[in-house]
Formats: structure tokens, sequence, C-alpha cells
């Protein structure tokens, strides 16, 4: 696979690629960590969210949801599909993100298993650096608790006020389209 990649945003279930894209992110994440179809249908109208497909040779090849801020595009939810992962499709889908977006958050689980180590040297090796932050992330759906998250950062380190102001934004807009948005 080596044409170009192109992020093609999501706008409604009957894109071509939808179902696709959805199982990717349903089978990709904890369900702590990903919105219901309700939820993130009703995200897919705010102007800050992005949900891209990636596609190659005509295929979708994985997904991109992102959020944007003034100061910095926060990457969501960044799923390859599960027969390329290991081909570097990552690494290229990330390369050529950063060279469009710029200043780039993301949060990763604490390095504490394996696979939460490789996630990390992974986005070091692409440039992101870890911030040295105190970081809880709401669950998007109950009953599932907060949960503690690193946060890296691209090409630089965040300062503590740029994280207590990303997590203003993870308060709203993002968490409008979950469990913590919806009124009891």
């Amino acid at each position: 696979m080596e044409t170009d990649l192109k992020f093609r945003p999501f706008r409604s279930p009957a894109d071509p690629g939808w179902d696709e894209a959805w199982a990717i992110y349903q089978n990709s994440f904890p369900q702590k960590e990903i919105r219901s179809l309700e939820d993130h249908l009703q995200a897919l109208s705010d102007p800050h969210y992005t949900a891209d497909g990636i596609w190659s040779d005509g295929r979708l090849i994985g997904i991109l949801y992102y959020w944007t801020a003034p100061e910095y595009v926060y990457i969501e939810h960044l799923a390859i599909s599960p027969d390329l992962r290991g081909a570097n499709m990552g690494s290229r889908v990330l390369e050529a993100f950063c060279r469009k977006a710029g200043r780039i958050v993301l949060e990763i689980d604490p390095p504490e298993t394996e696979i939460a180590v490789r996630r990390l040297r992974f986005y070091e090796r692409l440039g992101f650096v870890r911030n040295d932050y105190h970081y809880v992330h709401p669950s998007f759906q109950r009953p599932y608790e907060p949960h503690q998250l690193v946060l890296m950062s691209y090409p630089k380190a965040m300062t503590d006020e740029e994280c207590r102001s990303f997590e203003r934004f993870v308060r709203d807009p993002v968490l409008r389209y979950s469990c913590h948005g919806k009124k009891e």
C-alpha cells in the first residue's frame, strides 16, 4: 500500500465504509472509552469534531476521530484495521496527520502493561512527548468509572496550564456527547 492516504469525514451511517469503521471503533477500544451510537451521531454535528475514515487504494484501513481546539487537535481515537496492524500503517497515518494538524494532544493508558509500554514507545518514536501531569478521564458510558490516562503531546510538552485547559476542553465540548452530557 504505497499510495496516498485519504482522510474522509463520516457524516452519517449512510456514508460508504461506515459499518466497517464502526466495527473498527467498537473492537479497538475498551467499552469505557467509546461512545454509544446515539452519542457518536450527536457528536458528528459538533463543528469541533471530525470522524475520519482513513482510505488507501479505495479500501478503508482505519479511523481517526479528533476534536479541533484553538491551540491544538485532540486525537480521541486512532485505530487501524486489525489485518493491517504491524504493517507500519499506524505510523504512516499519524505522520501524515501530524504534518497537517500541527500541535496534537492524545491520551494513552499508563505504561503498566506490555501493550501500553509498546504504545508509549510508538508515540515517542513519532515525536510525541509524555506530559508529567495527573490526568483522569471520565468514561463515556455508565457504569464505568473514571480512569487515569497519560497525556501525550506533539511536537512538544504541555505546560501545567495547557494540561488544565485540555481538561476543561474534554469536559465541554467532548463529554457533552457521552453519559455525562445527558440530564438524568
